[in-house]
């Protein structure tokens, strides 16, 4: 696309928002009493158009077709609008509460966000560094571990496991079924821990033979409640991510809502459901 002959400038007025909202927004029905009322003024309201078509607009409304675009205009409005010496204002956008699920909306979402990461700008709430992660020692760590978090488990199976066995056991028996025959590396699994070293939890980011996948993922009893789990997660899903796998899959019982919902923070979207059968 070519670049060069985009015009970068402020609407001149009241008599231009038809241009300004040709990219549709939310609070588009605001504008015009904004105006009107002071809270906006033209000047701080840019648009890109290439003659008489909008490429983006922005600040608080930034929309746009091009993220290259979006983050060329997003820098030379704000040279002209702030000195030098300013921090630009915070970036605020209504967008819908299920905008990972939707093909559309999740595009918007994540261009804006790429043309915003392209001037500089982070998100508000990054990761708040609260846990130091650690490869796993040996398979005594693991196991440990494992039988450590079956205390309160809200897992439907390890449940059921724990009504004809030990916790050990029930650890044991998940290693050896599962964990065990992982085609990829022990080195990837990981121990949260605190700065003091105090185990928090653990993650077993892993290849099955299928999928990438996070195998196991728990936070131990007495550190629950904490918002930890996000923590974790997030770490497997980066180790998973920096190997360049094209998805990454993870399951949870229905019952477990803490770990189902701790998925869905972190955008992974439901796909497919499983019913499980025993007999007695």
């Amino acid at each position: 696309m070519d670049h060069n002959d985009l015009t970068l400038r402020p609407i001149s007025g009241p008599e231009e928002l038809d241009l300004f909202g040709r990219l549709t927004y939310a609070l588009d029905h605001e504008l015009a009493d904004d105006l009107a009322a002071g809270r906006r003024r033209p000047e701080w309201m840019w648009a890109a158009p290439r003659g008489g078509e909008l490429v983006p607009f922005l600040l608080d409304s930034f929309d746009l077709e091009d993220v290259t675009v979006g983050a060329r205009l997003l820098r030379t409005a704000m040279a002209k609008i702030l000195p030098a010496d300013v921090r630009p204002p915070v970036y605020h956008r209504m967008i819908p509460v299920d905008w990972r699920e939707k093909a559309g909306a999740r595009s918007v979402v994540e261009d804006r966000m790429a043309a915003l990461d392209q001037t500089g700008v982070r998100l508000l709430a990054p990761p708040q560094n609260r846990l130091v992660f650690r490869e796993i020692r040996d398979e005594n760590e693991i196991l440990g571990l494992m039988t450590r978090v079956l205390d309160g488990t809200l897992d439907a199976h390890s449940r059921a496991d724990l009504t004809r066995m030990s916790a050990r056991a029930a650890a044991i028996r998940h290693y050896e079924d599962e964990l065990a025959h992982y085609r990829s590396p022990r080195d990837w699994w990981r121990v949260a821990t605190l700065p003091d070293g105090t185990p928090v939890g653990f993650v077993t980011p892993a290849r099955n033979d299928y999928h990438p996948v996070i195998g196991y993922l728990a936070v131990l009893p007495e550190h629950r409640g904490n918002g930890y789990i996000d923590d974790i997660l997030a770490e497997g899903t980066r180790f998973l991510a920096a190997q360049d796998v094209p998805r990454i899959r993870a399951a949870t019982d229905l019952g477990n809502v803490p770990m189902a919902n701790a998925f869905r923070r972190a955008g992974y979207v439901d796909f497919e459901r499983t019913i499980t059968m025993s007999w007695p």
